[in-house]
């Protein structure tokens, strides 16, 4: 038998080393993100050049995968890298090109799964805009263009990562890769779910990073543990055969439009507050928020108060919220003096965590049918749900992943909610019920995700490809899936 002193000593020094080994490769990833930045930039920029808008041109979403598809084989790190579609519902017709990229795990290391998408909004009007929106711009610390922020600095976030991992660990990367860039999320993902039934084997992760949220400010990281569900659809009002004069019978008949603004207002209370009976909250805390920050993040108008009550941020993650985005009706430079036989809205509301989006759909028809004024007729179609998210908090993935932001950023990571939906990530965990999922992002509150001006931070940018790293890199050297 051996000394025991001595075998005592030998795990002291070999732990000692493995301690050393570990923090030399943080070194060596902090210092191949910090100078590899300015690559990452000027790819992140080619991308924003392509103008992938998946609702408007699908041959850029194609040009955009082709794209994604290239900087990922580039890395030289995963066995199989393809461009895939998946049909929409039960028709032949195919969705957008999402990209697809595996790398196999070794010795009983875990498998990640990367999410992005590589899809963007349209760019709106150009005139809102303080430079061309697909033309990438510096201006300070920010990248401006339609996609610099959300996603595809998400999906540059996962290149540069994976990069940092190849260039640190070369082939010793025995953790499991799994990348999917979507290429319809800006469309409501049509074809998701068939997507992940027909590439459900090479999809399995026991870990799923969805780099597609904000965080709390540019020096402060956010973990996203509640994502709001949403219910959108389109409600048109008749309340006559054809238009009429509205001198001859102004008064006495009920025009769509009138029909409509007196249904819209029974959706809020005095207050601005969701007032649809069914509709149900999340009980649960949230950080402090003042007023002045919500007027400035929202740029609200001088003397506009805000709406709901309650702590702002319980408002917007936890609370339900209705929306009129778009309306049908004649415009101001058609205006007629005619009563207007139908008019149609765009609604979309938003569903507090722990209520599915089906009983919040079912809650908005039976309120809408119920107080619809004057005998107005009612039709609801081009229905869309997502359901909400909670997050699982307890699992060594959400550990592991404020441990490697805390360690990047300088900073404690904010477990924090999401006013909007990504309703797909439902999808994740039915099909992948045992995967643990993290949301994280590259966006900050003056990112104006969706709206003109939209931009990057890149010190953002930075820490969050530096906490996917290191994450990557502790993760590879996990001993096994329950380890």
């Amino acid at each position: 038998m051996g000394n025991p002193e001595q075998t005592v000593d030998q795990t002291v020094q070999a732990s000692a080393g493995a301690s050393s080994r570990t923090a030399d490769a943080e070194q060596k990833l902090r210092l191949v993100v910090q100078e590899s930045l300015p690559a990452t930039i000027a790819d992140l920029s080619n991308l924003v050049r392509i103008p992938s808008v998946s609702s408007l041109d699908p041959a850029s979403v194609a040009a955009s995968a082709d794209a994604v598809a290239a900087l990922l084989r580039e890395t030289g790190v995963f066995d199989s890298v393809s461009i895939a579609q998946a049909p929409i519902g039960d028709g032949p017709k195919l969705g957008q090109p999402a990209v697809l990229a595996t790398r196999a795990a070794r010795n009983g290391r875990p498998t990640v799964l990367l999410y992005a998408h590589h899809d963007v909004q349209p760019q709106g009007k150009d005139e809102d805009w303080d430079s061309v929106p697909f033309e990438p711009t510096m201006r300070g610390d920010r990248l401006y263009g339609r996609g610099a922020a959300d996603d595809k600095a998400g999906v540059m976030a996962h290149v540069a990562s994976v990069r940092a991992l190849s260039a640190t660990f070369g082939d010793d990367i025995e953790l499991g890769l799994a990348v999917f860039i979507e290429g319809e999320e800006e469309i409501g993902s049509p074809s998701f779910a068939n997507f992940l039934e027909l590439n459900r084997d090479t999809l399995a992760a026991d870990v799923i990073v969805v780099a597609d949220s904000d965080n709390w400010d540019i020096d402060t990281p956010s973990l996203t543990v509640g994502l709001r569900g949403n219910v959108t659809f389109k409600l048109t009002v008749r309340t006559l055969e054809h238009a009429s004069h509205s001198g001859m019978f102004g008064g006495a008949v009920p025009d769509a439009m009138l029909a409509m603004i007196r249904l819209l207002a029974t959706l809020h209370a005095a207050d601005g507050s969701v007032a649809v009976a069914g509709l149900t909250e999340h009980a649960g805390e949230t950080p402090a928020r003042d007023e002045e920050t919500l007027r400035h993040e929202a740029a609200m108008l001088d003397g506009v108060t805000s709406i709901g009550s309650g702590p702002i941020l319980g408002r917007i993650w936890s609370k339900p919220a209705i929306t009129v985005t778009g309306i049908d009706a004649p415009s101001v430079a058609n205006a007629s003096n005619t009563l207007a036989p139908s008019v149609a809205v765009r609604i979309s509301a938003r569903i507090a965590p722990g209520q599915s989006a089906a009983d919040a759909f079912v809650a908005i028809e039976r309120h809408i049918r119920g107080n619809a004024p004057f005998g107005a007729h009612i039709e609801i179609d081009d229905v869309d749900t997502g359901d909400p998210f909670l997050v699982d908090t307890s699992g060594w993935a959400v550990a592991e992943a404020k441990r490697a932001m805390a360690d990047s950023w300088g900073a404690d990571a904010v477990e924090t909610g999401v006013g909007g939906s990504i309703p797909f990530i439902a999808d994740l965990v039915r099909v992948f019920p045992e995967a643990q999922i993290l949301v994280t992002g590259v966006e900050d509150p003056d990112s104006r995700a969706h709206s003109p001006n939209e931009s990057l931070h890149l010190g953002v940018f930075k820490r969050a490809i530096l906490t996917e790293a290191i994450l990557l890199a502790r993760l590879n050297g996990r001993g096994s899936v329950s380890a």
